[in-house]
């Protein structure tokens, strides 16, 4: 007989490389996005659990399979649903089994890339021509799942609903879809609209297969529901939504909405009583907060990190743009600094964040992004990266800079004008990560997908050089100076100086032949054009001969 406290009407989890806490680091999450690095021969299973373990150790659980953290999005979605009177939890995927057999109705899975189309996944795809491994975990989960689910379907009706912000993917793969028994893709912001549906789903009524939901559905703040147990790292989402309007972002699609801060102190709560005291706070622009516009708010933003830090040991931004860190510093009475004397005390000395730096083309960022330098002109773009880095060094927030490789309309002048950038930006502390664009119509890797079909040039190979050259430069820097400190992170230490050798020792090997590559590719197309798939097939001919 099954136990109550065993059984759910509603299972949420997702794979391995999610269900984590990076050992604490958000950001050691990246390295989930690369293939199964460490060559260890014929030892593929040690290989394998040496990255999991160093990208995405197991988190505590309880004897009930329930993680001690989970992800933010997964911990709205479930507090929706036990708000609204459903058994509803959040499962370790090792434990998931057990509850599809106890019975279970509908389980809901989410993910950041469930099949490593999504940048920075992609990115490494291209460049090393192998599976990413948080694809890998994924994929390996729904394999050891699915039996489990053919004999639920057949047997108690199980529904499987996938969601989360790259529910998008499932579109382009409508085999799997059918394969894995999927029921409903749900793309959009689920806090209200997945309690109906799930509703419906408990109640045997019929369900759509795929339902989107744009910015006119956006859920109110008081329609959020507020955590029920911690999230990974301690993330609390402060808003939704960017004012700035970027052509390539899907998030400018959502309205912006800023949290109070009683809101964003009940998650504070949650997080600390469940013993995580070091956290996140998320949002498209973490220094706009409380603002309508693209000026910081100055007395809303320390209001707000003298509150997390009433809760938080250390605490770190989602991301950032540059030309608000700049404004604030520059024209708000030293407004970043101001902030790096509440956060930097005696439990850190420096936080850090994502940043879209995005292409050094000043052309092509006036078309694609005119708001990211805003209130400062788009055509002033390299003096807001540059100022803005210099402001960012000294207070000691470190950021990660994203860059996008392979724009719609981009030259060999646009490319060459992004090398000259990171060149100029090697002072500053910072990691600089390429991202190759994924058109959302071309995201298949068979032959009729982007892989094949999307030309890049000769220079973005130079320009994947620079921006290696700048992370390695800072990477140990970072890591060993400020990221990993204490006796229980040496050995993730370790492991992450040894991957900075293992990237640096197979890039070298092909970089004598950079130049014979790129006069090849020349050599081969008129336009001087080539695709992501002979960039692979180019790069390893290298490392075969080398």
């Amino acid at each position: 007989m099954v136990k109550e406290s065993e059984s759910l009407d509603i299972v949420l989890t997702t794979d391995r490389s999610m269900m984590t806490n990076h050992h604490g680091k958000e950001f050691l999450g990246f390295l989930s996005t690369g293939p199964i690095f460490v060559s260890l021969g014929p030892f593929h299973r040690l290989s394998e659990w040496f990255h999991v373990w160093l990208a995405a150790p197991k988190p505590k659980v309880d004897r009930l399979g329930r993680p001690r953290e989970a992800p933010y999005g997964l911990r709205k979605i479930e507090a929706a649903l036990i708000d609204a009177g459903f058994k509803a939890a959040i499962i370790d995927p090792d434990y998931v089994a057990k509850y599809i057999k106890n019975g279970a109705k509908i389980l809901m899975l989410s993910h950041h890339d469930y099949f490593g189309l999504n940048p920075p996944s992609s990115t490494w795809a291209v460049i090393v021509g192998k599976e990413p491994l948080n694809a890998y975990l994924f994929r390996k989960m729904m394999s050891n799942l699915k039996p489990y689910i053919d004999d639920a379907k057949k047997t108690n009706g199980l529904k499987i609903f996938v969601g989360g912000p790259s529910a998008w993917q499932w579109l382009y793969f409508p085999e799997l879809i059918n394969y894995y028994g999927v029921d409903l893709v749900f793309d959009g912001e689920g806090d209200v609209a997945v309690v109906e549906l799930a509703r419906r789903a408990l109640n045997g009524e019929p369900i759509p297969k795929y339902v989107y939901l744009g910015r006119r559905d956006s859920p109110s703040i008081d329609e959020i529901k507020t955590i029920k147990g911690a999230s990974v790292n301690g993330l609390v989402e402060i808003g939704r939504g960017c004012p700035r309007s970027c052509a390539f972002c899907s998030v400018t699609l959502r309205a912006l909405r800023w949290y109070p801060l009683s809101k964003i102190e009940e998650e504070l709560k949650v997080n600390v009583r469940n013993g995580v005291v070091n956290g996140l706070i998320h949002a498209e622009d973490v220094p706009l907060y409380g603002s309508p516009t693209i000026i910081p708010k100055p007395e809303k933003l320390i209001e707000l990190h003298k509150l997390v830090k009433r809760y938080y040991k250390t605490l770190a931004w989602s991301h950032t743009t540059l030309a608000a860190v700049l404004y604030g510093e520059k024209m708000q009475d030293k407004l970043m600094s101001r902030l790096a004397e509440i956060i930097e005390d005696e439990n850190q000395d420096w936080w850090g964040a994502q940043v879209g730096l995005e292409t050094g083309s000043r052309r092509l960022a006036k078309i694609i992004m005119p708001g990211k330098a805003a209130p400062y002109k788009i055509e002033n773009w390299w003096d807001v990266v540059t100022d803005a880095l210099s402001i960012m060094h000294e207070v000691k927030l470190i950021p990660a800079l994203t860059i996008i490789v392979g724009l719609p309309g981009e030259t060999a002048d646009d490319v060459n004008e992004t090398i000259e950038l990171i060149e100029r930006i090697r002072p500053y502390r910072s990691l600089v990560v390429p991202l190759f664009y994924v058109p959302m119509n071309h995201v298949r890797t068979d032959k009729e997908g982007w892989l094949y079909r999307y030309n890049l040039l000769p220079e973005h190979i130079e320009l994947l050089r620079v921006v290696f050259r700048h992370s390695v430069y800072w990477s140990r820097d970072i890591v060993n100076k400020f990221y990993l400190k204490g006796p229980l992170l040496f050995p993730v230490k370790v492991g992450i100086n040894y991957f900075i050798d293992y990237i640096e020792k197979r890039v070298s090997e092909i970089e004598d032949r950079l130049d014979e590559i790129i006069a090849n590719l020349r050599n081969q197309n008129l336009e001087q054009r080539f695709t992501p798939m002979k960039l692979i097939q180019e790069i390893n001919q290298a490392k075969a001969t080398s």
